[in-house]
């Protein structure tokens, strides 16, 4: 962190660095364009943010950086480096972990879990962490698609329609299980079978235990209000904790992540409330299933697949077909799933934004084409 000049403040060293994110300054571009377009929205800004989604991110934030600063990531990694032989077997693991994961607990908390002790681990290794850290947005792209509870886009649909939650994992299963099969041939060719070896003392690490245990005890407390719809009072409650405990881990999380999450929530919704996007989507014949398909997973690539999946609902009733077009979508550009976002945030290597698309269009590409002929299936 650094002091803000004129003695006023401090200020997160993520903020500071705001000025050199050219994807922040990107969506800032565009809400200076979208505001000289339509100046009479400006007031509705706010209501435009989706605060339960920033603060419960503000929370995870909190929780894996007590984790992370507890050193106890860095005994996980050394654990895991030790029973790994190969750069290839590491990859596989990590890899299907995090999808799993992202089935269970939604992918950001996926990648809020697996990214740390990613990054903990390439360190003890000695090894690259980029491609890893790529290969896991993609797992929770392909893992969180199963279930309702997987992603956003899931949920909204689910509650949607209100189907049961087993018919909307077997509406979703065909597309899944060859999304998987890809993914893990993917990772096999994608990383080397070198012997990977840690530190020689990387089991040494010391632990800071009671931090560690704060940390575990308000997690699923915290998961648990923020599913019942009380997330600022979780939020407030795990501020006041770690204010007490180490108020350093309040100054020390991804500020810059969360601002760059509430201009891409006012962008987008701006984007998608645009006349002109309303009448494009209603013209392009949306009662096929295929165009239907399509149509989802291409304009996730432009306004991201959650409010993709809010504007196909309006023209469709065709759940499974949106649901497919939007989980294939969440590939491609980054900006097709906020995952990819929270993946390269955490992971801080301005490389990746651009190596990102090297794994992920070819992914969008192939399970786009995949997806197209299982509709007609």
């Amino acid at each position: 962190m650094v002091v803000q000049k004129g003695g006023i403040g401090w200020i997160p060293e993520s903020i500071r660095g705001l000025r050199q994110d050219y994807f922040f300054l990107a969506l800032l571009a565009a809400l200076l364009l979208l505001s000289a377009l339509a100046p009479s929205k400006i007031p509705t800004y706010p209501s435009l943010v989706d605060w339960p989604t920033i603060a419960t991110l503000t929370g995870l934030l909190l929780l894996t950086k007590a984790v992370e600063v507890s050193g106890a990531l860095h005994r996980v990694g050394a654990w895991l480096i030790a029973r790994t032989a190969t750069r290839r077997m590491t990859a596989m693991v990590l890899v299907l972990v995090t999808a799993v994961l992202s089935m269970l607990v939604t992918n950001d908390v996926a990648l809020f879990v697996m990214v740390p002790l990613t990054l903990s681990m390439c360190r003890a290794a000695r090894m690259p962490a980029t491609r890893l850290v790529i290969f896991e947005a993609l797992a929770v792209n392909v893992g969180s698609s199963l279930t309702p509870i997987g992603n956003p886009q899931n949920l909204f649909l689910w509650q949607q329609w209100g189907v049961s939650f087993g018919a909307y994992v077997w509406a979703l299963a065909p597309l899944v299980a060859v999304m998987s099969v890809m993914l893990i041939a993917a990772t096999w060719f994608a990383f080397p079978a070198s012997a990977i070896k840690g530190h020689d003392h990387a089991d040494d690490h010391v632990v800071d235990r009671t931090l560690l245990w704060v940390a575990a005890a308000l997690y699923i407390p915290f998961l648990l209000l923020a599913d019942l719809h009380y997330t600022a009072w979780a939020l407030a409650g795990v501020f006041c904790i770690f204010l007490v405990v180490r108020r350093s881990i309040i100054v020390s999380i991804d500020w810059g992540l969360l601002v760059v999450f509430v201009l891409m929530f006012i962008d987008l919704r701006l984007l998608a409330g645009l006349p002109a996007v309303h009448q494009f989507i209603g013209g392009l014949g949306l009662d096929e299933p295929k165009r239907l398909y399509t149509a989802g997973a291409l304009s996730s690539q432009i306004i991201s697949n959650v409010p993709a999946a809010i504007a196909m609902a309006e023209y469709s009733k065709d759940f499974r077909t949106i649901a497919w077009g939007v989980n294939v979508g969440g590939f491609g550009f980054m900006l097709g799933s906020l995952a990819n976002l929270i993946a390269l945030r955490l992971l801080g290597e301005r490389k990746a934004w651009l190596e990102i698309h090297l794994y992920s269009v070819p992914f969008l590409l192939a399970a786009g084409v995949v997806g197209y002929f299982l509709l007609g299936a």
